[in-house]
C-alpha cells in the first residue's frame, strides 16, 4: 500500500479503503464527499468574494456571485492545465503570503484594543472604589461630628 501511494499520492484514499470490506461502495461515498468538499469550498469561496466586490451587501445579485464562480473555475483550470498542481499550490501560496502579514497586523491591534481595554476597566474599577471609601470616610466623619455635638 505504501508503495502504491508513494508512487501516485492520488490514489491513497482508495488504496486505503482498498482494505477494507465494501471497498467500492466506500470508495464511491470517498468521491462524493470529496466531490461536496470542493463544491462546498468554491462556493463560500464565491460568496466572500462576491461579498467583498459588492461592499459587504449579503444579498448581491446571483448573476455577480455566478460571475465570481465561474471566473474562480476558470482560474484553478487554467492553472491545473498550465502547470498542474504544483502551479496551483504556488498560486496559492504565493497570493495568501501577503494576507500573512495583514493578518500579523490584525492581531497586533487586537492585542493593543484588549490592552487599552483592560486598562481603562482597571481604571473605572479604582475610581469606584476611591468613591466608595470617599463616601465611607464623609459618613464615617459625620457620625464623629454629631457625636462631638451632643
Amino acid at each position: 500500500m505504501s508503495n502504491a501511494v508513494q508512487d501516485n499520492v492520488a490514489v491513497a484514499l482508495f488504496e486505503l479503503l482498498g482494505n477494507f470490506p465494501l471497498a467500492t461502495v466506500s470508495s464511491f461515498i470517498g468521491v462524493l464527499l470529496v466531490m461536496s468538499f470542493f463544491v462546498t469550498s468554491s462556493d463560500s469561496g464565491s460568496l466572500v468574494i462576491d461579498s467583498l466586490t459588492s461592499g459587504g451587501k449579503i444579498d448581491a445579485p446571483v448573476g455577480q456571485r455566478i460571475f465570481w464562480a465561474n471566473t474562480e473555475g476558470a482560474v484553478a483550470a487554467v492553472l491545473l492545465i498550465g502547470g498542474g498542481l504544483g502551479a496551483l499550490q504556488t498560486a496559492t501560496i504565493t497570493t495568501g503570503l501577503p494576507f500573512t502579514f495583514v493578518l500579523l497586523l490584525m492581531c497586533y491591534s487586537l492585542y493593543k484594543g484588549l490592552n487599552q481595554e483592560h486598562a481603562e476597566k482597571v481604571e473605572l474599577q479604582k475610581t469606584k472604589e476611591r468613591k466608595s471609601y470617599e463616601r465611607y470616610l464623609s459618613e464615617l466623619l459625620k457620625k464623629q461630628r454629631g457625636a462631638k455635638n451632643q
